[in-house]
Parts: C-alpha cells; sequence; structure tokens
C-alpha cells in the first residue's frame, strides 16, 4: 500500500531536514525550498523524499510546484509548513519592506498552500495541516517588530483555518519552538552554552510527527515546544 503523501516547506539543514527525515519513516515527502542543491542532496539520502526546489513568496512558482506534486506522488495528506523568514530590528528602525518579505514567506504563503490543499484533504474526511512557529507569535519583543507581527499573523490564520477544517476532518496544529535550535550558526552565535541549551531539530521533528499522528478525540493546536532549562 503507498505511503500517504506529506508537503514540508522550508527544507533547510536544521529542522526542516530533520522533519523530512522524520515524516519519511510513515509518508512519501515533497520537499521545497529554494536550494536546489540541498533538496538534490537530501533526496539522495532519505527514501520516498522527491525534491521541489521553488520560492514561496513566488505565489504562481509555488500554485505550479504544489500542482506538480498532486500531479507525480498524489493528492497530499499532510502539510507542514517550515518555512521562516526572520530579522531583527525595532520598531523605528525595521524596514518596511522587511515585514513585507517575512509576511509573504510566514503567513501568505502559508495561506495559499492551505487554500490549495485544504479541499482535497476536506473531501477525504481526513488530513493534517502544521506550522512550525515560536513565541513571536504570542509577544511583541522590542527587537523583532518585522517578524512578530507576521508569526501572530501566522497563528491566529491557522487557529481560524482550525476552526473552519476541524469540524471537516482536519487537523490543524501551530507548534511553537521557544529554544535556540541547535544548528552550526547558533553554536557559533552561542559558543559558551552547555548543550542542554540547544532544542535538537530530531527531537522537534519527533513532536510534530507525533501532533500528525493525534488520535480525533485528543487533538492539540497551541503546543510550545521549549528545553527543560530555557526561562520562559
Amino acid at each position: 500500500m503507498a505511503k500517504d503523501v506529506c508537503i514540508i516547506s522550508g527544507v533547510g539543514p536544521g529542522t526542516g531536514s530533520a522533519l523530512v527525515r522524520r515524516f519519511a519513516d510513515t509518508h512519501q515527502v515533497a520537499m521545497i525550498a529554494r536550494s536546489e542543491d540541498r533538496l538534490g542532496e537530501l533526496a539522495h539520502g532519505v527514501r520516498d523524499a522527491r525534491a521541489y526546489p521553488c520560492d514561496v513568496t513566488d505565489t504562481e512558482a509555488l500554485k505550479t510546484t504544489l500542482a506538480t506534486i498532486r500531479e507525480e506522488m498524489g493528492s497530499p495528506s499532510t502539510l507542514v509548513h517550515n518555512a521562516v523568514g526572520g530579522a531583527f530590528g525595532d520598531i523605528l528602525q525595521v524596514d518596511p519592506k522587511l515585514l513585507e518579505l517575512n509576511w509573504q514567506i510566514n503567513t501568505i504563503s502559508l495561506l495559499h498552500m492551505v487554500q490549495s490543499l485544504g479541499p482535497d484533504m476536506v473531501e477525504a474526511g481526513r488530513g493534517v495541516i502544521l506550522a512550525t512557529g515560536n513565541t513571536s507569535a504570542y509577544r511583541g519583543t522590542a527587537n523583532f517588530a518585522a517578524f512578530a507581527p507576521t508569526k501572530a499573523a501566522q497563528r491566529i490564520l491557522l487557529e481560524s483555518a482550525a476552526r473552519h477544517l476541524g469540524p471537516k476532518g482536519v487537523h490543524v496544529a501551530y507548534v511553537a519552538i521557544d529554544a535556540v535550535i541547535d544548528v552550526p550558526w547558533t553554536r557559533e552565535f552561542f559558543p559558551d552554552r552547555p548543550d542542554e541549551f540547544f532544542c535538537k531539530p530530531s527531537d522537534i521533528a519527533d513532536e510534530c510527527h507525533r501532533i500528525a499522528h493525534q488520535p480525533r478525540s485528543a487533538w492539540s493546536f497551541d503546543v510550545v515546544i521549549r528545553p527543560f532549562c530555557e526561562t520562559w
């Protein structure tokens, strides 16, 4: 029996790649990211993973990519939106164009994907839509003026989706990561921090996979991941 199809956007070297490896255990995975080389390497090393290079801010390219995935792999039953645009800057310094870009990556592309994939999920009576986020979705700290508004909008967009699609059999969830994720650049940025300070991409992927397979009697919407030592 063929595996269900899962789309994962934002397949970078950290959480995105970990999500691909975890979901490939149970799904055929369609990987979306801008880097064709990275996707090609991952597809070569992960069975049941296919590369679909695409910039999610290019709406027409995204729609074409989703149509190609449906044609080549079948209608996806799962979407994990991991693509993220982020930046630092306070309200007096931030470039409005940066806010617009992050809005396109974090929120608008998610809307397009839900609108493209949601009808087939509703028709099938089942499906999963997840987005990986962070605690900027709940608070607007001073230095995240170009980022937090887009993540808050992303979360509220999914809450609206959950209220509409949940009764139709589609599980929608927001997974906020309140942590510094363990990737090479964060290790360089925090060279003196112990291992326990960092959140492992594979652990994030495991939790997302668990949420995607929850029974209907106990669906989660808001989930926050954080290392045990994180201050909150």
